[in-house]
Parts: C-alpha cells; structure tokens; sequence
C-alpha cells in the first residue's frame, strides 16, 4: 500500500516508494553535474535571490530548509502551481512598490535642486496667472452689470456743454484757495460724471483743415460778443464776428501783427526771419497764455509745433478757442504746481502779456520755466514792464524789470536782445555754468531726490532741476526736423532701446494707420450691398485734425501719420500707470503730456476728432483701479467731437468687453479682426451728432 502523500519542510511533494528514491538519486546526479557547469551563473543568481529573501524569508525555521534528500531547497524555484502564482503576484507587486519607490525618490532630489531663482520664476508665474484670473473675472463681472448700468447713462444738463471737470474756480474759492491757486486742478474725488454731454444748441461741425484755421463756427465755443471785440494783443489776429462766425484772418492784407512780431523774435536771435527757427535747433514751443492760438498758427507752416497752455476760463476760453481752430492746446496752471511735462521738454517758451508776475514768489515760476526748457533754448517775455521807455514813468515797473533780470543772469539764461516789450533769453548749454555763480547767487541744483525728470503736479520746486539728466543735449546738437524724430543709437540708448526696435514700431504703424484710414468711413457701418470690385472711397487727407493718442508708447502711431501726409497733429499722452517714454516723445519733436485716465484729461468737451488707444485696456485691467472702463468710455464721449472716431486696438476679450459698452454710449460701433494676430481685434466706433433742441 501506498503510503500518504505529505510536504516537507520546503514544501517540496515527495513520494514514499523506493522507486521514487532511486530515482531521484539518479536526477539529483544528473543536476549536480549540469549545477557544476552553471556553478557562475548560479552565484549571480543568488546574488539577486537574497534581498528577496532577506524582504520575504520562508515560514521554515532556517532561510535555506533541508529536505530529505539533504539538498538545500529554494522556496522560488518549486512549489505548487497555487504557490506559485501567489509568488509572481508577491513579485509584481514588490516590483511596483520599489518603481513607486524610486519614482518619488526622484522627484524628491529634483524638487531640492531648484534653485531659488527658478522658484521665484514659478512664484511670479504664478502670481501672473493669479492677477490675470482677478482680471478676467472683473471684466466679466462689468459685462454682467454693463446693461442694467447703461440704461442709466443720460444726456447730462446744458451746465456741462463747456465744462471741464476738476477745475472749479468757484468752488476753489470757497475752499479758501486765492492768490492764482484757485486756478489749479484738483481731482482728488475723481470728478467722474455718468452721463454724455451734450453740444450747444447751435453747434456745427467744424470746417475741414486748413480753412478751420482762420475759421470757426461762433456756436461751438463759449464766447461773448464783448469778449469777440475786446481780444485785440500782439498775439491774438484781429477777430471778427461775421455772422455766424469768427475769422483770425487779419483785417489788412498790408499788416499782419502776428507775422511782424513772430519776424521781430526771429532777428532778436540772430536768425532772417521766423522761417530759419527750425535751422536754430526750435521745433517745439510751449506758449503760456497763447491768446487765442495766433502765434502758433502762423508757424505751423514753417513746420514749428506750439502748445498752448493757460488757465481753466469759464467763457472766452484761450484754449477752447485754440483746439477749435485746429491747434494744440490743454488747460494748466503753474501757479503752485510743477507742469506734467518731463524737464528739458521744450526748445522754446513764450509768453506774450500772459499774466504771469514773474517777478513774485522769488522767482520760483522762472525756475519751473527754466527746468522745462531745453539746453540752448530761448525764453521769449513780451510785457509792458520790459519797455525801457516806462521806467521813466513807472518806478515800480523798473524795480520788478530788474528783479526777473538779474534772476534769469543766475539761473545762468543769457540775455540775447531786447527790443520795445519783447525780451529774449538763452538757456546755457554748459552744465558748469551752475558751479562757476558766486556763492549765494541764485537758487541752488536739485538733489537726485528732488530732481524728478517726469513729475505728475508735484508741488514747484525752489531749485534748478534737469541739470542731471543724461537727456542734457544742446538744441543745436540735435538733428534739425524733421530728421529729429528718428533719434541716433546714442540717444536711443539714453532709454535702453536699440535702432532696430524703433523702426520695428514704425513699420508697424505705418501698416497701422493705411489700415485704419481704409475703415475710417460711414460706410462700414452700413450693409450696403457692393459690386465686385468696387471698395469704399478712402476718407481725404484732412479728414482729421485733432487727435489724442491715450497711450502713445514710442509716439509710433504720431510719426506714421505725419509719413503719411496726414494734416493731423497728436496729443501724445502717456498714461501714469506704465512705462514713461514721455521723455523720448518729446526728443521727437511731438508733443504730450501724463495723464492718469482714471481722472479727467484738462480740456474742454468736444474738442478732439479722433480718440486712439492701443492696448490703454490691457494696461488699466493689469493694475488696481480706482474707475472702470465706462468711466473711461464716458470720457472719451466728453472729449469727442459729434462725427468724431475711436479706435481701440487690444486683447480680443477686451475688445468684446468694450463693445458691450458702446450700446449704451450710443455709438455706431463694428469689431475688425487682425488677420496677421488672431489675439487681438480692432473697435472702430464713431460718435452720432445728438442735435438739442432749442427751448
């Protein structure tokens, strides 16, 4: 009888007859020779059975059990076929423990050497993405609230036809402000008003450049007759009231003021007449107090850009009359406030009975002159007190003469001529002037601290500022215009920037603006059908006069259109929130200013034919605003003419974003894709003309 089958310590079946011993003597032979001959190849092997073993040893009392064949038995290498497969799923299962394992090890040491550099690239990445989802979350929360808000947005009352928000003298007064402050701009609430403000009763669309010169229609601007009759000065053309009219053309064709005094200015300084100033090194005047724009639209045939800068006047407005004819111009005082320019802005400033007492307040108002002023530049000063001939008369005139004389020798200006009221002063060109004064004599340089190359109405400063900076270049060591508005590589480097990308830019806007000049038709804005072959008139070279670019960058956008032969000039305006290339703009020979756009722009109402803004929303959406866009739509509608056009160029989101908002703004409005960038899209709008009716 067979004896009962059972498992040894290996777990090895063994059977109980004496056949089976033999003949497993006999196979035990057999694999003592063939191990003999794999004696190597078993030593590696067990090289990798250990670990197992030592991770998973056998139930047995001993690692390696005999059996009763007294040959060490291995538990891997026999076993029932269950056994077995529990050992391939133990294998495999061991096999991915050590993967994972190793996989986290891995990671561990990768993550500990990232340096602290690129952790902080992750952080700010992270950080970017964070701010762009506040971003996008807020636009979206101002489209979902946009209609409602909208319905809301009314004509405002007749009070705001000619008002320019934070400049109320009134009020001012009021508050305690006198002595020429009440003058200043205060825009500390925002002044935002919520509704379109509507043009006067009998406003018409202004004559097309340059018959809108000389001529402007008497119902778009805030004028008496009184005010038409008494404006008579060296400055101001003789004004005539023709009906509906007011013509700057001169009353005799045998005396022209304006041209004699600008010819008289031009032989003070050395040069035949006025037509040389370009040659002198002079593109760009600042006129304070301008009158009513005369002086610069004379020049502007001899290629000279004047800005005309004055007080905030309630009627009779220098510089509403000035934009109405075509000519640029902003509301400023300097009263108690720096101007928004950058120092060593201007190649000349000029002041023609302006009003201003030089004389008072130590000379303060001088040094803001001189700070804005040009290495070289001149400083023109037409008043009664300059005129010899009343000293004799007036003793007062003579003391205060003297005080502005002896103080303009100080900040080191050169008195060039002085001829009846008119005197001409020259600002030195060498920075050692300064050092080489007596002790005590005129105000001091401005420390780094204090010499702010681009302020935004910080308080005036008592010393002389500008001496500092790298933009210190002669106006005769410049290129003449209108080779001036493409800088050299030394001064391009001046603002960290390289020949190549500004003519980048330009290439780009010249494409630009063929473009938009190409949409800048009613046209698109109707569906009419057209026959192959025929495409829209293109509007006329004059077809846009005064315009505002709402972030100007490089002034690319100014330079194409004047490539273009375009009779448009730009306000180049430079927002505060981004990066100021204001100084650069205005060593092109443009002009502008900076300009925070969450507060209103110093101008009176309509007074811009066209409002540009390329990627203005992408910049206001990346920081933290104290407005919104419609505030910002709201005030563009203010500065719009009737008829007048927008073009916003940005982000598509944004760019649907702002269309959402033009309903309730009442524009005609259309959304140009870019073929060349898929990101971006075109708003062309363009503002209705909204008659009032009379009461």
């Amino acid at each position: 009888m067979a004896r009962p089958l059972h498992r040894g310590p290996s777990g090895t079946r063994i059977s109980g007859s004496g056949n089976d011993f033999l003949d497993s003597q006999m196979k035990d032979k057999t694999d003592k020779e063939d191990l003999d001959r794999r004696a190597s190849s078993d030593n590696n092997s067990f090289a990798f059975r250990m670990p197992i073993r030592v991770l998973f040893p056998d139930n047995s009392p001993s690692k390696q059990g005999n059996t009763e064949n007294c040959f060490a038995s291995d538990p891997f290498m026999a076993g029932t076929p269950r056994s077995r497969h529990k050992l391939m799923l133990l294998l495999l299962k061991l096999s991915l423990v050590l993967i994972v394992i190793l996989a986290l090890t891995g990671s561990f040491w990768w993550t500990l050497s990232i340096s602290t550099t690129s952790r902080g690239h992750i952080h700010h990445g992270y950080r970017r993405l964070q701010q762009q989802l506040v971003s996008d979350l807020w636009h979206i929360g101002e489209l979902s609230l946009g209609s409602s808000r909208l319905k809301d947005l009314e004509f405002c009352p007749q009070e705001y036809e000619n008002n320019a928000p934070c400049f109320n003298v009134s009020e001012n007064l009021a508050l305690g402000l006198t002595d020429g402050n009440e003058y200043d701009r205060h825009c500390e609430n925002g002044m935002r008003q919520n509704c379109l403000v509507l043009p006067p009763v009998n406003y018409k669309i202004p004559l097309r450049w340059p018959t809108g010169r000389d001529v402007i229609w008497v119902g778009n601007v805030k004028i008496t007759a009184q005010e038409v009759l008494s404006s008579g000065s060296l400055t101001k053309r003789m004004m005539m009231l023709e009906e509906e009219q007011i013509s700057f053309r001169s009353a005799s064709l045998m005396f022209d003021g304006v041209e004699d005094y600008s010819h008289q200015i031009a032989e003070m300084i050395g040069l035949r007449n006025e037509s040389n100033f370009i040659q002198a090194g002079v593109r760009t005047i600042l006129d304070i107090g301008c009158g009513y724009g005369s002086f610069g639209a004379h020049l502007f045939s001899s290629q000279i850009l004047t800005m005309c800068i004055a007080n905030y006047e309630a009627s009779g407005s220098q510089v509403q009359l000035t934009l109405e004819r075509g000519l640029p111009a902003m509301i400023g005082s300097f009263i108690s406030k720096q101007l928004p320019y950058p120092s060593l802005s201007f190649d000349m400033l000029h002041c023609a009975r302006c009003g201003i007492d030089w004389d008072q307040r130590d000379g303060i108002l001088l040094i803001e002159v001189d700070r804005v002023l040009k290495p070289g530049g001149y400083f023109v000063w037409t008043s009664p007190i300059t005129n010899a001939e009343t000293f004799r008369r007036n003793k007062v005139n003579q003391k205060r003469w003297n005080l502005v004389r002896d103080f303009a020798e100080n900040l080191c200006w050169e008195m060039l001529s002085q001829q009846d009221e008119t005197v001409v002063w020259k600002k030195t060109s060498k920075r050692n002037c300064y050092s080489s004064r007596k002790p005590g004599s005129g105000p001091s340089i401005c420390s780094k601290g204090h010499d702010v190359e681009s302020p935004y109405y910080r308080p005036l400063q008592a010393c002389i500022g500008g001496t500092q900076s790298r933009r210190w270049i002669p106006i005769d060591g410049r290129k003449t215009w209108p080779y001036r508005a493409n800088l050299n590589k030394s001064e391009l480097a001046i603002y960290g920037l390289h020949p190549e990308e500004i003519t980048e830019d330009a290439e780009t806007w010249k494409m630009a603006v063929r473009n938009y000049w190409s949409l800048l038709s009613p046209l698109i804005f109707s569906d009419h059908p057209k026959r192959p072959g025929d495409e829209d008139p293109s509007p006329p070279y004059n077809m846009l006069r005064n315009v505002l670019d709402m972030n100007a960058h490089f002034g690319g956008f100014n330079s194409a259109l004047l490539e273009a032969g375009k009779s448009a000039w730009v306000m180049n305006v430079v927002p505060t929130n981004g990066p100021n290339y204001l100084p650069l703009i205005l060593d092109r020979g443009f002009v502008g200013v900076l300009h925070d756009w969450c507060e209103p722009f110093p101008t009176y109402p309509r007074t811009y034919d066209m409002v540009h803004a390329a990627g203005l929303l992408s910049l206001e959406s990346d920081h933290q605003r104290r407005c919104t866009i419609l505030d910002l739509f709201t005030e563009i509608d203010r500065l719009l003419r009737p008829e007048g056009w927008v073009i916003i160029h940005d982000k598509a989101f944004l760019v649907e974003s702002a269309r959402a908002l033009t309903t309730g703004l009442k524009w005609e409005a259309r959304v140009v894709e870019i073929e060349s960038n898929s990101d971006e899209k075109l708003l062309i709008c363009q503002k209705p003309f909204f008659k009032k009716q009379a009461n």
